[in-house]
């Protein structure tokens, strides 16, 4: 119950219990709330108190409002790490997580003069362009756009990107990906990445370039990611 005679704010007290609700389980990820009236009634406190509550959780991100439907608990965002270069299959198992993919666009064009800079090829060379759907306990994640020069890596086939490309580059090729540059930004997301990812028009995203190396300091991959912000966040550890 909600204690009247405490210093702590009553708008306090009902944030910490919804809270615990979460923590403990008893509200999952996409679950609604009561109403602000159901929690009014329950606690015997004002709509306001309630409210005011309410947005703080939302402020927060423990919570989401949708117009016309109500408010309900925020899905838990997937952290990765920025420290070390990993697939997303190897990201996901790591967390104990079933990864999958769907693949929605695999062939060879000519690389634009953008794209061979960035590959370090000839302009018009082969590259595989690979755009897959990543999702995590088949929720998508992000939409992923791979280029990678037909001549480095010959072979490529549909059926082994929609299983893990490093693995094959590694294990079969025997290519060894050495290291990478990455670059995120925020954005607003356009009709195809609201269609992949299932998300509303003003629905914000993280893009990522990821241009990566093998150990030779061969141009390997260019990678452009679009990232659903309201489940994923990247974590990066610092040290002086």
């Amino acid at each position: 119950m909600i204690d009247k005679q405490s210093p702590v704010p009553i708008y306090h007290q009902l944030e910490e219990k919804i809270k615990k609700r979460i923590e403990t389980g008893e509200l999952m990820p996409g679950d609604a709330l009561p109403s602000e009236r159901e929690y009014a009634e329950q606690f015997e406190i004002s709509r306001m108190t309630v409210r005011q509550a309410i947005t703080n959780l939302v402020n927060e991100r423990f919570l989401h409002r949708v117009k016309g439907k109500g408010t309900f608990v925020m899905e838990k965002k997937m952290e990765q790490p920025l420290h070390g270069l990993t697939s997303f299959t190897e990201d996901m198992k790591a967390r104990g997580l079933q990864p999958s993919s769907s693949l929605i666009h695999f062939e060879i064009i000519p690389a634009s003069s953008d794209l061979a800079d960035k590959l370090g090829i000839n302009e018009h060379g082969p590259v595989y362009e690979i755009k897959r759907i990543r999702l995590a306990e088949g929720i998508p994640m992000a939409l992923e756009r791979t280029y990678i020069s037909a001549n480095l890596v010959q072979g490529l086939t549909e059926d082994i990107v929609k299983d893990s490309l490093y693995a094959y580059v590694e294990n079969v090729l025997n290519l060894k990906i050495e290291s990478g540059i990455q670059v995120i930004e925020a954005s607003t997301s356009n009709a195809e990445e609201r269609k992949y990812l299932e998300i509303a028009e003003a629905d914000p995203i993280l893009l990522m370039e990821r241009t990566s190396s093998l150990e030779d300091g061969t141009r390997f991959e260019v990678v452009k990611s679009s990232y659903r912000a309201d489940r994923y966040k990247f974590m990066i550890d610092l040290k002086r």
